[in-house]
This record gives structure tokens, sequence and C-alpha cells, in this order.
């Protein structure tokens, strides 16, 4: 193909892939507020069931990976076939569940299917669109994840509002619409061909696995397991000839602790899709269908201002707009931490705060990386940042879920008014001083060079 002319598919694919968008965020984000239901169904702690969320994660992270590696040797359209029916049965396995374990199993076969998306959501705009567009196209596709944030919390509201939370496995069979489309649309190109360090991306899944179990069941062998494994991925990387991440990339100390501060950015925002709807459980004694609707106006409003949010990274710089975001989120960690049990109308309120801050900070953030790599480290770096994005959500949910069961008799918050949700404001709190750090850390490495890279813009 030339990589200069734009596909004639190629508008076709675009829209059928962003639907594509809004059905997956829609599965990674819906069984969130159906959390605490679960738990009292099979009469587990916040932290064990916290793994339908972080297993669906871990495996989307790793597989996301794999599925693109394999794009460059096996047909697109073929592997879109088998991850999609893997999909299904994984539907089918949770709608089907009795048991935690097929739970668990459906959300892993889920994962392990959906995972295509992503790696097709970086080839098609790539493949099909000249470097001019592309912007364009991945604009779209990325309008299309925030539509999904935006209504997965209304759709999930609505349906465990009627029926049990076991159907939230069906609303994403509606994916399956998509693959004769794609079958039609999409070429047979296959790429050069490249290995898969299957060893080196098993070492990085044990190693978050591990640590994510030590976390919840509180086992320092299993946190000594998870070290002697990243230990070996270390030694696999750098004496593999293809290895499953490129170490040479970590040279690169501007990009190095842009992972870092993306890491953190990542632990410290999921708090509020996954720790706020057992607030709301725990301490308002909200219904799930109820604590969906509290949580709609943030994700509607992100999805609208997501568009602005990547102008102003344009017009005023990627550090205004992490300074802006940086601000959102301080005031509603500030809030969330002082105000804890609050009635579930504020709450609502103070996520429009984090949601709107959460999605600027990752357009600047996204951006920054970007540009603090060379054309040809491009691909490989962006992907591995979306990886250990993905990572970070899946190891963060572990540790929340582990606080939410320890609790806490007091909270730390001077200014904190509401006893019963000592936990919740303690927890807020930390994250209200981890926000401050990640805000010194970004301006120590980036801010003053953009700031340097302004005014020299302002003397020309």
């Amino acid at each position: 193909m030339d990589e200069h002319q734009q596909q004639p598919s190629a508008e076709k694919l675009i829209r059928i892939l962003a639907f594509t968008m809004i059905l997956s965020s829609m599965s990674a984000t819906m069984f969130n507020i159906v959390l605490p239901e679960i738990s009292k169904d099979f009469q587990l702690s916040f932290s064990q069931v916290s793994w339908v969320a972080s297993i669906y994660m871990l495996i989307y992270a790793i597989g996301s990976v794999i599925y693109g590696k394999l794009a460059d040797t096996y047909k697109l359209k073929n592997l879109l076939t088998i991850g999609l029916l893997i999909f299904f049965v994984g539907s089918v396995v949770g709608l089907s569940a009795q048991a935690y374990w097929m739970v668990l199993l459906g959300r892993i076969l889920q994962a392990s299917g959906a995972a295509v998306i992503p790696a097709t959501a970086m080839i098609i705009p790539v493949r099909y669109f000249p470097a001019e567009k592309r912007g364009r196209a991945l604009g779209v596709t990325a309008t299309g994840l925030a539509i999904g944030n935006a209504i997965g919390p209304v759709i999930s509201a609505l349906m465990v509002s009627v029926f049990h939370w076991r159907w939230l496995f069906f609303i994403p069979l509606i994916i399956l619409i998509t693959l004769p489309l794609y079958r039609k649309y999409l070429g047979d190109e296959q790429g050069r061909g490249a290995r898969i360090d299957w060893l080196g991306g098993g070492l990085l899944a044990g190693t978050v696995a591990l640590l994510l179990l030590a976390l919840t069941q509180s086992k320092w062998l299993l946190g000594l397991g998870s070290l002697l494994f990243l230990l070996l991925f270390i030694i696999r990387i750098r004496s593999a000839k293809e290895p499953f991440v490129q170490p040479r990339l970590f040279r690169n100390k501007g990009y190095t602790i842009g992972l870092i501060v993306g890491m953190l950015v990542m632990s410290v925002g999921y708090s509020l899709p996954f720790l706020t709807p057992q607030l709301l459980a725990d301490v308002n004694g909200l219904a799930p269908g109820w604590i969906g609707f509290i949580m709609v106006p943030g994700a509607v409003i992100t999805a609208f201002l997501g568009g602005r949010g990547g102008k102003l990274a344009d017009t005023r710089g990627t550090a205004y707009l992490f300074y802006a975001a940086s601000s959102l989120l301080l005031i509603c960690f500030a809030l969330l931490s002082t105000f804890a049990g609050i009635a579930p109308l504020f709450i609502m309120l103070f996520l429009i705060f984090g949601n709107v801050g959460q999605m600027f900070m990752q357009i600047s953030l996204s951006k920054t990386i970007s540009l603090s790599l060379t054309k040809e480290q491009t691909g490989v770096g962006m992907g591995l940042f979306s990886l250990l994005n993905f990572l970070s959500g899946a190891i963060v949910t572990g540790i929340y879920g582990r606080a939410v069961d320890m609790g806490a008799s007091a909270s730390l918050n001077p200014l904190s008014l509401f006893a019963g949700a000592a936990t919740y404001s303690n927890i807020y709190l930390v994250l209200t001083v981890l926000q401050v750090g990640i805000l010194l850390l970004f301006f120590l490495q980036f801010g003053r060079a953009a700031k340097r890279s302004s005014q020299l813009q302002a003397t020309k």
C-alpha cells in the first residue's frame, strides 16, 4: 500500500472502529459500579472482587501488545475474527456464571479477545490513512473511547436496575455485528513478520499477577516471587534478540521519567471510576443503579471537553494543560477527602473536576512523551506507554481494594466532616499529596523546558 494515499475503505473502517471502541471501553468499566453487589452475592471482600476489574486490565494490557506483534505476521482481519470470537465465549461464560471463579473466567476470556481492539486502533490509522490525516483518525477513535466511558455507567445503571448484574456480560456482545464489516473492508495486508518474545511477556505478566496477589492476600512470599519474576524479566529483555520490551528506550531520560509520571497519573486517576462507586455504596448506601447515574455527568462533560483539551495542548502547550489538569484533580481529591460521606449530588459535582482533569492530563502527557521520542521510537515507545498505563490500573485496583478492607478508625484530614467515611477520606488525602508530587516531578523534568520553548517562540 502507498502510505501517502488514503485507502478507499479508510473512512468506513474508522467509523466502524469508533463504534467498536465505544463498546470496548464500556466493557472495561461497566462492572465497577456492581463490585459491591458481587461482593455481597459471593460473600467476598472488596479486595477479592476487585480482581473482576484488575484481571481484565492485566490481560488487556499484555494482550494488546501481543496482538500488535501478531499483526506483523498474520492478517489483521483474521486476528480480529479470533479475538472477537474469544470475547463472545467469555461473555457467555460470564452470563451463565453461578460461582465467582466463573465470573473471573468470563472476564479473562473477554479481555483475551478484546485486547485485539486497541491493537487495531493503532494499526488502521497507520495502514489506511496518510500521515497528514492520521491525527484526525486517531482523534475519532479517542472520541469513541470517551463516549464509551460516558455512557458505560448509564447503560450499567439501567441494566442492574432491571436485571441481575450478570447481564452486563450481554451488552458487549453487540460488538459482534462489526465482525462482518471488518471482514469486508479490511485488506489482506501482512507485515514483515516478527518473533514474539513469549517468555518475556510471560515473565512480565507473572510479575504483575504475583504483585496483585501479594497486595490482595497480604502474602510477602508472593511479593518475593513478583520481585524474582521482575529480575528474570530484566535479564530476559537484556539478552533476547527481539525482547518483549526494548531496553534501549530507557536510556532516554525524558521518556523514562514520562513513563513514571504516566504510571502515577493512571494510578491516581483510576481511583475515580473504581473507588468512588464503593464509597457511594458503602457510606451513602446507594444501589448500583443510582451509583451509575451519579457518575454520568462527569463522564459526559469529559467526553464533551476532550476535543477542547487537545486544542489547548496545541495552542497553549502541554505544560499549560498539565498544570490546569493538576489543579482540577487537586480540587477533586481535596473535596472528596473533606466531604466523603456528603450527599451524593455533591459527590457528582466533585467528580466533574476529577474526570475532566484526568482527561486533560492524559492528553498532555501523551503528547509530552511522544515529543521526547525520535520518529523511529514513536511506535514502540507509545505502545509501551499504553501497556504500562493498563498495568498501573490493574495493580492499583488491588491496592485500593486492600486499603478499603483494612479500614480506618480516624480521619487524617482535620477538616473531614463525616466520621463514618474515614477510610475514604484518608485514601483521597493520600491521593492529594501524590498529585502534588506528580506535579512537581513533571515541572522538574518537562515544565522548565516547555517554558523556555514558549519564551523562545515568543521572541521570534
